[in-house]
């Protein structure tokens, strides 16, 4: 031990400004130098570390896992929006396509068409038409009924307030 004390103290002093003094117990340069002794140490564990590890690597797997789940999730609901966008516009295209059959078929010539031969009908010609003259005035008059006793007492006093407002 006191030979480990001296090498430390001699290498201290070669690095200060003083001038070194080469203790007694150091060996001289023609004899090789004994290597020191190295111990070494060990440092147990200390109690609540491997619980800390373990505690700190479940919860990493956990939020590893909830990020990939997430992930997932956005993937699925990515792609169920794509799915029904596409049934979307087959939706509009089969619209459009039945609107353009709606209005071919309600055309004067397929309305003519099918009252024809679905329905039997036949065209009007000029000797079906009868004309019919009626000789009243475009006038019509309402005779004047007799008012109740309640129907003159408000007919009174509307005539009233129409002659306070002016």
């Amino acid at each position: 031990m006191a030979e480990r004390d001296s090498v430390y103290r001699y290498s201290a002093d070669v690095y200060s400004s003083k001038p070194a003094e080469r203790p007694e117990s150091l060996p001289s340069q023609g004899t090789p130098a004994k290597s020191p002794q190295i111990t070494m140490r060990k440092y147990e564990a200390k109690s609540g570390s491997l619980f800390t590890v373990i505690l700190v690597s479940a919860l990493a797997a956990a939020l590893l896992g909830t990020v990939i789940y997430s992930l997932n999730r956005r993937n699925t609901m990515y792609s169920k929006v794509s799915a029904l966008n596409s049934e979307l516009n087959l939706a509009e295209a089969e619209n459009v396509r039945l609107q353009s059959e709606l209005e071919s078929q309600m055309s004067a010539k397929n309305i003519e068409d099918y009252a024809e031969n679905v329905l039997g009908m036949k065209k009007v010609d000029s000797s079906q038409i009868k004309y019919i003259e009626i000789q009243t005035d475009d006038v019509v008059s309402i005779p004047q009924q007799d008012e109740s006793i309640l129907g003159k007492v408000k007919s009174f006093f509307e005539h009233c307030v129409e002659y306070f407002r002016g």
